[in-house]
C-alpha cells in the first residue's frame, strides 16, 4: 500500500498543480493533506477549491486556523520585527482575498488524523499532524532530542508520526523502550521549501506486505521533489501587495 502526503502549499497554485500532477502520475492508493493551504502568496481560493474539487482529507495548518477565523495571528513564530511586519501584510492580504464559502472550510478542518492498522497480527497508528500532536505551531526539527521526540509519540499514541510546518523534510527511525521502531516524518513543503531546494516537495509511504513495527526496513517513506514554474509565483507575489522577499524566499528555498 502507497500513501501520498503533502502539506504548506501556502497559496502557491503552480506548485500544488504541479504536486498533484506528479502524485497522478504515481497512482498511491490514497492522499493526505497536512494543512497550511493559505498565506504568503496569491491563490489562497484556488488552493482551498482544488483541495476541495478532489476530496483530499485535510488538516488545518495554523495558518488556515488564524484565516478560517479571519484572525490578524498566523501562530507564526516570526523572531524579528521586520518578518512580523511581513507577516502582518501577509495576514492582511489573505484575510482580504479569501471568500466566505472558503473561510468556512478552513473553520471545519480537523486537528489531526489518526489512521489505524493491522497489518501481520500487528495493530499501529499512523497519526497526521500539522505541527505536533501537543500544538498546531510547534516546530519538530530534524535535531529534536530523540527522547523528546519519543515521548511525544508515545503520549500521542503514534507509531508512525506525520507532520509539516517546518517546510523542511526529514524521516526518522527512532527505537523504542519495547523494541519497536517509531517513525517521525516531516513531510516537507509543496509552495515554500526552506531547505535550500526551490523545488517543491512531498512523501510517499509504503507499507511492505511483511511489515513489522520491528523490521525498520519493512516501511519506505521517499520524500519526493518535483519541479514547479517558481517564477510564475514569484512574479506573482512581485505583482501583488506581499512583501518582495516572499518572492525571494522561492527562488532561493530559505
Amino acid at each position: 500500500m502507497q500513501i501520498a502526503l503533502f502539506s504548506d502549499i501556502h497559496a502557491n497554485l503552480p506548485a500544488l498543480e504541479a504536486c498533484l500532477a506528479d502524485i497522478d502520475n504515481r497512482k498511491p492508493d490514497a492522499v493526505y493533506c497536512l494543512g497550511d493551504l493559505v498565506g504568503y502568496n496569491i491563490w489562497p481560493n484556488e488552493v482551498i477549491n482544488e483541495i476541495r474539487s478532489r476530496k483530499i482529507p485535510t488538516l488545518a495548518g495554523n495558518y488556515d486556523f488564524g484565516i478560517g477565523r479571519s484572525s490578524n495571528d498566523c501562530g507564526c513564530a516570526y523572531k524579528t520585527d521586520h518578518e512580523k511586519t511581513n507577516g502582518a501584510q501577509s495576514i492582511a492580504f489573505t484575510n482580504q482575498v479569501v471568500k466566505e464559502d472558503e473561510r468556512k472550510y478552513l473553520r471545519s478542518l480537523p486537528s489531526h488524523i489518526r489512521l489505524e492498522y493491522q497489518l501481520n497480527e500487528e495493530k499501529f497508528d499512523f497519526l497526521l499532524v500539522h505541527g505536533s500532536p501537543r500544538k498546531v505551531n510547534e516546530y519538530l526539527f530534524a535535531d529534536r532530542d530523540e527522547k523528546s521526540l519519543l515521548r511525544i509519540m508515545d503520549q500521542a499514541n503514534a507509531h508512525f508520526m506525520f507532520f509539516g510546518h517546518t517546510h523542511k523534510p526529514y524521516h526518522r527511525i527512532l527505537k523504542d523502550e519495547n523494541g519497536n521502531y517509531r517513525h517521525a516524518i516531516n513531510i516537507g513543503s509543496v509552495g515554500k521549501p526552506k531547505d535550500g531546494d526551490i523545488r517543491g516537495g512531498y512523501v510517499i509511504v509504503t507499507l511492505d506486505e511483511n511489515f513489522s513495527l520491528k523490521k525498520p526496513d519493512s516501511f519506505k517513506a521517499e520524500l519526493i521533489r518535483f519541479e514547479y514554474d517558481v517564477e510564475k509565483a514569484a512574479k506573482a507575489v512581485e505583482d501583488s501587495p506581499l512583501p518582495n522577499e516572499y518572492a525571494d524566499m522561492l527562488r532561493k528555498a530559505y
